[in-house]
């Protein structure tokens, strides 16, 4: 069984509130609507006699004259770490109990007082949209036809700490309305704190996503419920096939697997070949002519830019086995991109959503910087057109476009690790991250 999502209706307008920019929600403040205008001296190179452009809001080809080819691309927004529970649940408009069992905080509200000690007062309660600040606009800009997030929390009112794990994540039922303010085609839950609260917490996250109309993959009832992908229609014809599963390395305990009789997560005991092989026969039997499939990964460690060889070979299996494109993550900043065969990997996508402002430890990451993912599709082959990715700061909980500097840091780092893969990355004059095949 294959949940189904029709194609994305044409967005209506919306009134706003007198001090809300963004037709979806109310906001205390005012956004930053234009992206950080930036000058860097570009590469000389020839480009592709076909790349990549916007048209209306539409990923289109554009030949190297500047004709707009017949045929329009698939765009999907990928984000790796999206994170509302704990502290940011307790500034959303309906905190749920802010109770932690942490070696060094009892009490959620901890890390409001941290964000605020580095950014100043946060005013609460917040509106839904808060944390998400200036990406709702760049969301509305780019217009991806495909939204796909890891959905990191539990989902739940339940008490029930889940033993042995050192942070766990909880945001109240009533605050769904923050997820659903980017309007996500595709949750994937196979992570390392959608069971934090256990089996009943999985069950209310499951049940609140559903009542929502969120759908998502990766975790169930069942191991059938788990393995079941998220197909979203499109509009050219064909689907987008989304999976979800997770590995031990990014913090998943095995024993969270999903059984036949048990709930739990796609937990993937290894990166071997077999468990390549299972996963490519899954994504065989699911799809149809004209799908473009994504694999969505939580593995990896927290920090550090180096990707562990049994990643980079289970990735590349899986696009030699017929998936188009790998949306990793786990770790709390980017890690390398590559095409491979034409096809994109993103080995790890960093934080998007989270309560880690003002935590000391790991500066030389930047973890404060994120980044929206653009991946644009080549209809019927499934390989990469380009990928546009926008560079965000967070300051009090909440997104804002990255200084110029900060888009430039993150360009020359994400370069220079990305580099080894084949990859260059260039930084547009409007301040946007490129890579192009």
């Amino acid at each position: 069984m294959i949940i189904r999502v029709s194609p994305r209706p044409a967005r209506s307008p919306q009134a706003a509130a007198p001090d809300d920019p963004h037709p979806l929600c109310q906001l205390p403040s005012a956004c930053e609507l234009a992206l950080a205008q930036v000058t860097v001296a570009a590469h000389v190179a020839a480009w592709p006699a076909c790349a990549l452009g916007y048209r209306d809001g539409q990923a289109v080809h554009v030949t190297s004259r500047g004709d707009v080819m017949a045929g329009g691309l698939t765009t999907l927004f990928l984000r790796g770490d999206v994170m509302p529970g704990r502290g940011i649940d307790q500034i959303l408009p309906h905190p749920g109990d802010p109770e932690l069992r942490e070696a060094s905080a009892d009490d959620a509200r901890t890390y409001v007082r941290l964000a605020e000690r580095a950014s100043g007062p946060i005013p609460g309660p917040v509106g839904f949209c808060w944390p998400w600040g200036d990406a709702l606009q760049v969301l509305d800009d780019l217009a991806p036809d495909v939204r796909v997030i890891n959905l990191e929390t539990s989902i739940t009112r339940s008490g029930d700490f889940a033993p042995g794990k050192p942070a766990h994540y909880r945001m109240s039922p009533a605050n769904l309305p923050c997820v659903a303010a980017i309007r996500p085609d595709a949750c994937a839950l196979a992570n390392n704190h959608v069971l934090d609260f256990g089996h009943a917490g999985l069950t209310e996250t499951l049940a609140a996503l559903a009542a929502a109309g969120l759908p998502a993959a990766g975790a169930g009832r069942d191991a059938a419920q788990a393995r079941q992908p998220v197909a979203i229609a499109l509009r050219g014809g064909g689907r987008a096939v989304i999976f979800s599963c997770g590995t031990s390395s990014s913090g998943i305990p095995a024993r969270w697997a999903a059984t036949g009789t048990r709930p739990g997560v796609d937990f993937l005991p290894d990166l071997g070949e077999a468990a390549a092989d299972n996963v490519i026969a899954r994504v065989r039997a699911a799809r149809q002519p004209g799908d473009i499939a994504v694999v969505s990964i939580h593995w990896g460690s927290n920090w550090g830019y180096g990707v562990d060889r049994d990643q980079v070979r289970f990735a590349r299996r899986l696009i030699d086995g017929g998936v188009d494109l790998i949306h990793g993550h786990s770790s709390h900043h980017p890690r390398p991109v590559e095409i491979y065969r034409g096809k994109l990997i993103l080995y790890g996508c960093g934080d998007c959503i989270d309560d880690y402002e003002g935590i000391s430890g790991y500066e030389q990451y930047r973890d404060d910087l994120r980044l929206l993912y653009f991946a644009s599709i080549l209809p019927g082959t499934g390989e990469l057109a380009g990928l546009r990715m926008v560079a965000m700061q967070v300051r009090k909980m909440r997104l804002h476009h990255a200084r110029p500097a900060d888009s430039q840091w993150l360009a020359m780092v994400l370069g220079q690790i990305s580099r080894r893969y084949g990859s260059r990355i260039d930084l547009e004059s409007g301040g946007a991250l490129t890579l192009r095949p």
